[in-house]
Parts: C-alpha cells; sequence; structure tokens
C-alpha cells in the first residue's frame, strides 16, 4: 500500500558516514552555509542607479539565476508593479524605455542572457546586471550600463542567496518594493535549524528508486521547480514538477495510466485557500489509491519570504543526501558542460 506520511519537524537522524566521501567538492558545507550567505548576500552594497520611472520589471536569466527571478516574482506578487521572468535569447516585445531589465547570470557567459542584455541595449531598456564576472560583466562595463557584482567560485544553483538578494535591494532602492530588512532577518534566524537536514535526510531515502513529483499551488510553484532542478542537477534523477490547479486538468491523467514508480511531493501552507486545499487532498486520495506514494510537507513561516526559502534550504537538502544515496558526487553536471563544449562559443 502507499505510503501516506507527513515530515515529522522534530524527527532527529544520523546519515550514514561512510556515504559523505561521494560529495568530493563539498556541497554539503555549500547547503549548511544558506544563511550566512542570505546574511551577506542581503548586506552588501548596491552602488546602482536607475532614474525615472519605472513601468516594469523583466528578470533575465536562465538556469539557476532565472529561478531567482521566478521566486522574486512570487514574493513580490501584490507589488503594483508587474515583473516578467524572460527566458531566451530576447526580451518580450513590449520592452521598452520604462522597463527596468535585470539581466541575471551568475557565470556571466550565458549566452541566452548576453543576447538578451544586447536586446535590452536595442530596446533603449534600463539595465542592471548581476554577474560574478565573465562576458556580461565586461559588457556592462563597456556599455556603462550597471552592474551589481556577486562573489565568484560556487555553481550557479548553489549561489541562489547572491543572485536573489542583492536584487531584492535593488528593488528596494529604485521603490519597486518597501524594505525588507526585518523579514530577511527573520528568515535567516528560521534557517538556523537542523530540522531541514533531517528532513532532507527522510525524504531523500523515500525517493530513491523513484521518480519525483513535486507539486505545489501558485504561489510555491517557483519553490517546487526549484526541487525539481535541484534533482536534476544534484541528484541527477529525471523529476517532474506542476502546479495546481493545472495540474489536475491534465497531469494527473497521465500519471494514473502509468505504470512507473513515482513518489509525490505536495509543498503545503496556510497561503493555500479552501478550494485548493481541497484539490490538494483529493488528488492525494487518488494518487494513494494508485499505490503512488505521497509525501505531504506543511511549509510554515511567519513571513512569505520565510516560507519560500525555508521549502527551498529542505528541497537542496533532499536533493544532495539523494546524490548520496546513488553513491554520486552532487556537485558536477558533466552532461551539461559537455553539451556547452559541443554547442560552442557564443559571440556576444
Amino acid at each position: 500500500m502507499a505510503e501516506n506520511e507527513d515530515v515529522m519537524e522534530d524527527e532527529e537522524l544520523v546519515f550514514p558516514d561512510d556515504y559523505y566521501k561521494y560529495d568530493k567538492e563539498d556541497m554539503k558545507s555549500v547547503i549548511q552555509g544558506f544563511a550566512s550567505q542570505i546574511n551577506l548576500a542581503y548586506k552588501q552594497k548596491i552602488d546602482v542607479e536607475v532614474e525615472g520611472d519605472i513601468k516594469k520589471v523583466i528578470i533575465a536569466g536562465m538556469g539557476g539565476s532565472a529561478v531567482a527571478g521566478d521566486i522574486m516574482k512570487s514574493f513580490l506578487r501584490d507589488e503594483p508593479t508587474p515583473i516578467t521572468v524572460s527566458r531566451g535569447y530576447n526580451l518580450p516585445k513590449d520592452a521598452n524605455k520604462e522597463t527596468l531589465v535585470i539581466i541575471s547570470s551568475y557565470s556571466g557567459n550565458t549566452e541566452e542572457t548576453l543576447s538578451s542584455y544586447k536586446d535590452a541595449l536595442r530596446k533603449s531598456c534600463r539595465i542592471v546586471s548581476i554577474t560574478s564576472g565573465g562576458k556580461l560583466l565586461h559588457l556592462s562595463i563597456a556599455n556603462r550600463t550597471p552592474v551589481i557584482k556577486i562573489p565568484t567560485g560556487m555553481q550557479p544553483r548553489a549561489a541562489l542567496a547572491y543572485s536573489f538578494f542583492p536584487m531584492l535591494r535593488l528593488l528596494e532602492k529604485v521603490r519597486i518594493t518597501s524594505n525588507r530588512k526585518p523579514e530577511v532577518e527573520q528568515l535567516i534566524k528560521n534557517l538556523d535549524k537542523k530540522v531541514f537536514m533531517d528532513n532532507g535526510i527522510t525524504i531523500s531515502e523515500k525517493l530513491v528508486d523513484k521518480i519525483p513529483l513535486i507539486y505545489a499551488s501558485e504561489v510555491l510553484a517557483p519553490v517546487a521547480y526549484r526541487w525539481k532542478t535541484q534533482l536534476n542537477e544534484n541528484s541527477k534523477v529525471m523529476a517532474f514538477y506542476n502546479e495546481f490547479s493545472e495540474l489536475n486538468h491534465n497531469e494527473m491523467q497521465g500519471i494514473f495510466n502509468q505504470n512507473a514508480h513515482f513518489h509525490c511531493i505536495m509543498l503545503r501552507s496556510d497561503i493555500d485557500g479552501h478550494r485548493m486545499s481541497k484539490r490538494m487532498d483529493i488528488t492525494k486520495k487518488h494518487l494513494t489509491n494508485k499505490d503512488i506514494s505521497v509525501t505531504d510537507i506543511a511549509i510554515k513561516g511567519n513571513t512569505l519570504l520565510t516560507k519560500l526559502f525555508s521549502a527551498i534550504h529542505m528541497g537542496d537538502w533532499v536533493s544532495y543526501f539523494l546524490a548520496l544515496r546513488y553513491l554520486v558526487d552532487p556537485t558536477p553536471v558533466e552532461v551539461i558542460e559537455e553539451f556547452k563544449k559541443e554547442l560552442g562559443t557564443y559571440i556576444a
């Protein structure tokens, strides 16, 4: 029979020491340092000036750098200035001189993002780049567009704090949102708990030899996507994500007619309304009736920022421990790097 268990917040677990030898580049220390990274990233001085009224914000990026934009869009969903995340070689056609375009590329060499930078120049947008270096830094200097320099030497997906929190400071400075310092301080305090690591150990065990399905409602959908991509890159497994209530109109039919071994993670919070919670309950019932195991995770926190990043932190631990259970190093992404080599150098 399918399991149907909630994550226990007071569970203390020990992971076998001999598994850690597969973490050859010490991803564990990076994940453990998440709260400190947030603290440093938010305190970074943003010496950037953007003049004039801003009618909309576009965050251009790919991979982990774009995920920061997805989270920002969800976090600031109630602000009057619309935020769009742009993935690809070109910006939306309505980008113009009243658009703030945040070019987010941790490496500074992501070709789609470099192309978007050039598109923003052509469209006379207000541009601010966030990068650790690379071609984007050189282009920003050459074109005299503002740039926020962030620390180098990390995997882009592990640098989420440095992609998100300087961006938040920028949006505070240009008055897209109010000062969020109290919320950031509360988040940092909340992340300093062993429960995230313990839950990572527990959940990762459930995912061994299973295909993860990560489901959430609209507000936490970027978190579900982050879980999916971390499982792809850290754990080197296939994973899927979707959001309520769209998945009830299509994906659930396909799942129920497959013989694959799925395990569904449902990210829930008190943000979910009554009808959304009912959808989740009914979906869970149908999944368990089909012998598809389900783990409910109640995402808690006094603020939306805490909810978002607490869930992200837990997912990072899940992907880390699942990698070790499969006896693989969570850091390298050889397939992606080989693909980039075959693609060849992009001339920015």
